[in-house]
C-alpha cells in the first residue's frame, strides 16, 4: 500500500517538484483508506465527454498542472457540469483561461470529478512543527475554519480517543452532532480519516503539509474533495 505511495513522492521530487498534483495528493490518501470523490484524468476533450458519462453527472472540472497552483484563481475550475454540452464548454473556457492566466504552462490534464451532494464540511490538515514533529489539525469547513479560527490540534501519531477529543474540542462540534432536525454525520468515518492521516504523515516523513479541504461529510461516509500535499525540499 505504502509501496505506490513512495513511488507517487519519488517521482515528484525527482522532478524538483515539492506540490504534488491533485490526482497524485488524492492517489496518496486513497491508498491510506481516505475516502476521496470518483474521479479520472483526461488528456482530450473526448476522454472528458466520456469519463463525465462513466463518472455520473453533475461532474466538476479542474486543470491538472504543475504550474498552475491555485487553479480558481486562473479560471481552472468549473463546477456542477449537468451534461455533455457543458463538459465540452467547460473544457475549451479552462483552456483559454489558464493560458491567459499563466504563459506557457505545462498542460498534465483535466481532472473529472463527481460533484459531491451537500453535506457538512471538515477541513483535516497536517503541518510539520519544527520542534513537535507532524501536528494534525482538524475544523468545520467555511467560514468557522477562515473567520472563527475554530480548529483543534494534535501531535502525531494520534489514537482513537485522541482523534475523538480532537472532534469535540471545536465549537461547533454540536453541528457534527445534527442541529435542528439534521442528522448526525458518521463520526466513525471522521475518526478514521484523522487516524490514516496519523498513519501516513509518520510513514512518510517527506510530507511537509497536508490539507484536505473540504472533506463532505453525511450520515453514512465521506468524501474528500479536494486535497492538497506539499513535500519538503530534499
Amino acid at each position: 500500500m505504502s509501496d505506490n505511495v513512495s513511488q507517487i513522492i519519488q517521482k515528484a521530487l525527482s522532478e524538483n517538484r515539492t506540490l504534488l498534483l491533485e490526482p497524485e495528493a488524492k492517489e496518496v490518501i486513497k491508498a491510506y483508506g481516505i475516502p476521496v470523490t470518483k474521479y479520472k484524468v483526461a488528456k482530450t476533450p473526448e476522454e472528458a465527454e466520456k469519463f463525465a458519462e462513466e463518472i455520473g453527472y453533475p461532474v466538476v472540472m479542474k486543470i491538472v498542472s504543475r504550474d498552475v497552483v491555485h487553479k480558481s484563481d486562473a479560471g481552472g475550475v468549473k463546477v456542477n457540469l449537468k451534461n455533455v454540452e457543458e463538459v465540452k464548454k467547460a473544457y475549451k473556457d479552462i483552456e483559454q483561461n489558464v493560458k491567459k492566466a499563466v504563459s506557457n504552462y505545462k498542460f498534465e490534464g483535466m481532472l473529472i470529478q463527481e460533484f459531491a451532494p451537500e453535506g457538512r464540511e471538515i477541513i483535516v490538515g497536517m503541518t510539520k512543527d519544527p520542534q513537535f514533529g507532524p501536528a494534525l489539525a482538524f475544523g468545520l469547513g467555511g467560514i468557522f475554519v477562515e473567520v472563527l479560527k475554530d480548529v483543534s490540534f494534535r501531535v502525531a501519531p494520534i489514537t482513537r480517543y485522541d482523534a475523538e477529543e480532537m472532534m469535540k474540542e471545536i465549537k461547533g462540534y454540536p453541528i457534527l452532532e445534527g442541529v435542528r432536525g439534521q442528522p448526525p454525520v458518521d463520526m466513525d468515518a471522521i475518526i478514521q480519516i484523522l487516524l490514516n492521516v496519523s498513519k501516513l504523515v509518520m510513514e512518510h516523513p517527506e510530507i511537509d503539509e497536508m490539507d484536505l479541504n473540504p472533506i463532505i461529510t453525511y450520515p453514512d461516509g465521506a468524501k474528500t474533495v479536494d486535497a492538497r500535499i506539499i513535500l519538503s525540499k530534499q
